[in-house]
Parts: structure tokens; sequence; C-alpha cells
């Protein structure tokens, strides 16, 4: 697990450093996230029960052309007494002129509530560009096993330093 944090922040102190390259941004975003658990309720069947909470962290983007990249995050996620930290790694196409398509797994370390804390997901995301620098983004995660629940996030993208010319 060290291993895996440690290749991420590797990452983001390489694309901090890489900042005069043409082809690598990095930002920061935040917002809501809403966590959908699955509960079983005794003789009823499975009901599922909506946790609210937040999220903040950063990404880089690393451009293989004008319309493709590679946008890893690490972001830290609070929900109540559930905290953890969710680091997708998504390709990321621009499908029209200010829209963005993202899909990858997302590495997730829960701090608490599991006793395997390690956990991979599946994400998809989709992202509005405002101006070239601020982007509203929805995404949501899927949860492979019962105990992975799944989450909506709704949050705000800012690029730092944009170079990349849309």
């Amino acid at each position: 697990m060290r291993q895996i944090i440690f290749l991420v922040i590797a990452c983001f102190v390489f694309s901090f450093s890489s900042h005069a390259q043409s082809n690598v941004e990095f930002g920061i975003k935040g917002g809501l996230n809403l966590t959908f658990f699955n509960v079983e309720v005794g003789g009823f069947g499975i009901q599922t029960e909506t946790e609210t909470g937040y999220y903040g962290g950063m990404f880089a983007d690393f451009y293989i052309d004008e319309f493709l990249s590679i946008q890893p995050e690490v972001l830290y996620i609070g929900l109540n007494d559930f905290k953890f930290i969710n680091a997708p790694i998504y390709v990321k196409y621009q499908v029209a002129e200010k829209f963005d398509l993202m899909v990858g797994p997302s590495l997730n370390y829960f701090f608490d509530f599991f006793s395997n804390k390690f956990k991979i997901r599946a994400d998809i995301c989709a992202a509005y560009q405002i101006t070239t620098s601020i982007d509203l983004h929805m995404k949501y995660t899927l949860g492979f096993v019962e105990i992975a629940p799944n989450g909506l996030f709704i949050g705000v993208g800012i690029k730092f330093g944009s170079s990349k010319q849309k």
C-alpha cells in the first residue's frame, strides 16, 4: 500500500516540477460527495442509504495530444466518521469543445471502516470547462463488492498555470 501511495505522490511531484512543459497541467478540486450504502433491513431485503460528505484534493493532466490526456488525482474524502483516500487514474477524452469524459480505475484506502482497507473501484466522470482554468465535474464511482459503496461526486476543479491551448 505504501508503494502505491508513494507512486501517486511521485506523479504529482513530477507534474509540479514539470510545470514548464506545455503538455502538463495541475490543479485542485473539491465538492460534494453522496455515498450509497446497501443495508439489509431485517426481513425486508436490501435498502439503499445515502450519506453526504465532502472531498478535496489535487490532480494533474498529462496531455498525449489535443484531445486525449491521462489525469491522476489524489482526493481526501470525509463522510461523517468515514474517511478515505481516493486516487483515480483517468483516461480523459475531449468529446466537444468544452466537454470532457473520463474513465478509469480508482485506488481507495479506507482509514477506519473495513478490515481490508485497500479497494479498487471504477470511475466514470464528465467535466464541463467554464473557462480554461475552471471546470464543473460530476463523477460516479462503482464499488465492485457489496461493502465497497458507490458514490456520486459533484464539484469544481481549478487549474493553475494553465498552459494548454484549447
